[in-house]
């Protein structure tokens, strides 16, 4: 716990409001909130979560998995996914950090930490407590915010021991996946980066299978054993993701976004985006302007 105090208090001299704030250190965020917030899709990179104060939910296909201070999630491959901040106050904020993986650095460490025993289910996300090696190898690295001057030659070495802890730890074998070029997990990558280009078309199992390289029922077990979907309700989800962003971000009216985004029938549109979000499209999107200040993507 003291470690948590000391990273939080970190943490909260180097973000001055709520949101994503980039950083001096590569591929490292820093996430605020200082109230609850609204359940905001997103799609996660692969990276690294850690909540040092507050809670949340992240909801991935039918999955919730939860966060409280000193827990942290992996995310192995792109993922749609629901987050909401379900504990924070103006005093005492949530506070979170995110590290993204550099699959280059990951791999070429993964070659020289031994492999975990037993291995762990290919989902591409999880949550898991953070031990003490971890937590104060990563407020070694937040703690070179304050310290400009070394940040070029010990950034990277505190990156490094993070990654290692992750790799020597009981997610290994899941980040590992990260690193594959071969097998089927691979493959299911290469499945979600060609539906993450191509949402807004038509396509059918057979098809994407012949794309990856896969039968159609290999291709289907395992696309679920990844991102806990089938690959037409990840398209579905991207779909709807997107045509949110649309409506909220860029002012489009709701059968523009439904055209955009792929949908040949503005009515199923509204029905899909209904039942995944709770409220029709032009409702849910003046409920998000209306409460701006809680729509803090997670």
């Amino acid at each position: 716990m003291k470690t948590l105090t000391k990273l939080a208090a970190v943490i909260a001299r180097h973000v001055t409001s709520d949101g994503f704030h980039a950083t001096p250190i590569e591929r490292v965020t820093l996430i605020q909130s200082s109230t609850v917030t609204l359940p905001i899709p997103n799609v996660f990179r692969p990276q690294l979560c850690l909540v040092v104060q507050g809670h949340k939910e992240v909801k991935v296909g039918e999955r919730v998995f939860r966060y409280s201070p000193g827990r942290y999630g992996i995310v192995t491959h792109d993922l749609p996914a629901t987050g909401q901040v379900i504990e924070a106050t103006p005093d005492k904020p949530y506070l979170c950090l995110y590290l993204d993986f550099d699959p280059v650095t990951l791999g070429n460490l993964a070659l020289r930490v031994p492999p975990p025993g037993a291995p762990s289910p290919p989902i591409g996300k999880t949550v898991s407590d953070a031990g003490t090696a971890l937590l104060e190898a990563t407020l070694r690295l937040v703690r070179l915010l304050d310290d400009p001057a070394a940040l070029p030659v010990l950034g990277p070495l505190a990156e490094q021991e993070i990654l290692y802890h992750l790799l020597a730890g009981p997610d290994g074998a899941r980040m590992r996946h990260i690193t594959f070029s071969q097998g089927r997990v691979a493959l299911v990558g290469r499945a979600i980066a060609w539906i993450g280009k191509n949402f807004r078309e038509r396509f059918s199992i057979e098809q994407l299978a012949a794309e990856v390289g896969m039968s159609p029922s290999s291709l289907h077990e395992h696309f679920r054993s990844v991102t806990a979907m089938s690959p037409l309700q990840f398209q579905k989800q991207l779909r709807l993701q997107n045509a949110r962003s649309l409506m909220l971000v860029e002012d489009i009216d709701v059968t523009t976004a439904a055209f955009c985004v792929g949908y040949e029938s503005p009515s199923q549109f509204s029905r899909e985006y209904r039942r995944h979000f709770g409220e029709p499209p032009a409702r849910d999107i003046a409920r998000l302007r209306a409460s701006a200040g809680l729509a803090v993507v997670v």
